[in-house]
């Protein structure tokens, strides 16, 4: 797959959601950079702006395999992965596909069930694969976790543990709509038919997996290297950090910036690539000391500061 049958497709699909989604077309293009790059999205903000929305305009706009997972106290690991149990045929222990046995899954909520239950998506987020009863099981290609969350700090919700923050490729959020956008919204949403039943897909899982692997042939210069290697490791110094970014991280943040030079139809990475994706990459990793949230700091604010004063590669 060349690289304008690349930005074609992808033009195709940002226009089809935007038939759904209004005025978020920064969401929609992170989102459409995970996918590329193999990776898993965790969408957070507040209910009711469209996160699920736009996680199924997603699935709708791919002729792929979509589940959906609504994640509640109750729910369990076998649920998630599947389990075995004897063949009333044969006898012999077979295997019941979990949810995640699917190309695009929506873990809707994942914070209102328990840190057991979230620990399940580990494997399957970071090897592709879910093993059950010893036995290990593919998932299919292409292989996507979509996952919404609400505020920690709202009723009912469990914190992400760490290493399944790590996991995630990129946070998106989705904001409040403005007056405009908001008119926008409820003149669509008015009528018989929700925009979203419409919806018909503009591309296969084939045409995913040649766009992923394209992705991957994206030049990074060694200068680009030392500059993402500088800003991971400058996190793990950092007085208000408690943890900074990992490895996992930093590789992640070197595949996105692949991704946004994919979509800017460009076989190579330039420094501003990494400038634009580092926050929606890093700081769900990024972790603040007790004293850093007294005082109010966030992590996305300490990353713009680490991004000032990093020597950007070429600059004069």
């Amino acid at each position: 797959m060349q690289q304008n049958q690349v930005r074609s497709i992808v033009y195709s699909l940002q226009q089809n959601i935007r038939r759904v989604i209004v005025g978020k077309d920064e969401a929609i293009e992170l989102a459409l950079i995970a996918l590329l790059c193999k990776g898993h999205v965790l969408i957070e903000d507040v209910p009711g702006v469209g996160k699920t929305t736009l996680v199924a305009a997603l699935a709708r706009s791919l002729s792929c395999s979509f589940k959906r997972i609504q994640f509640t106290p109750d729910v369990t690991p076998s649920d998630i992965t599947g389990f075995t149990m004897p063949s009333l045929q044969t006898g012999e222990m077979e295997y019941k596909s979990g949810a995640v046995m699917s190309q695009i899954v929506l873990a809707d909520e994942i914070n209102r069930t328990s840190p057991r239950t979230q620990s399940s998506l580990l494997e399957v987020m970071e090897e592709g694969q879910v093993t059950v009863d010893g036995v290990t099981h593919p998932l299919p290609r292409p292989f996507m976790v979509l996952a919404t969350q609400n505020p920690v700090d709202f009723v009912g919700t469990y914190p992400l543990p760490e290493a399944q923050m790590d996991r995630f490729f990129l946070r998106i959020t989705i904001g409040y709509p403005s007056i405009e956008e908001e008119m926008d919204v409820l003149e669509r949403y008015s009528g018989q038919a929700s925009p979203l039943s419409s919806l018909q897909s503009v591309c296969g899982a084939g045409d995913v997996v040649a766009m992923q692997e394209l992705v991957g042939a994206v030049y990074c210069s060694r200068e680009v290297r030392a500059y993402v290697a500088q800003l991971a490791a400058l996190t793990r110094k950092h007085p208000a950090l408690a943890l900074g970014v990992s490895p996992r991280g930093a590789i992640a943040l070197i595949r996105a910036a692949q991704g946004c030079a994919v979509l800017a139809g460009r076989d190579y990475i330039l420094p501003d690539d990494v400038k634009r994706m580092a926050l929606p990459v890093l700081s769900h990793r990024l972790i603040l000391t007790p004293e850093a949230r007294m005082k109010g700091q966030s992590a996305q604010q300490i990353l713009l500061g680490l991004l000032s004063s990093v020597p950007v590669p070429g600059a004069q």
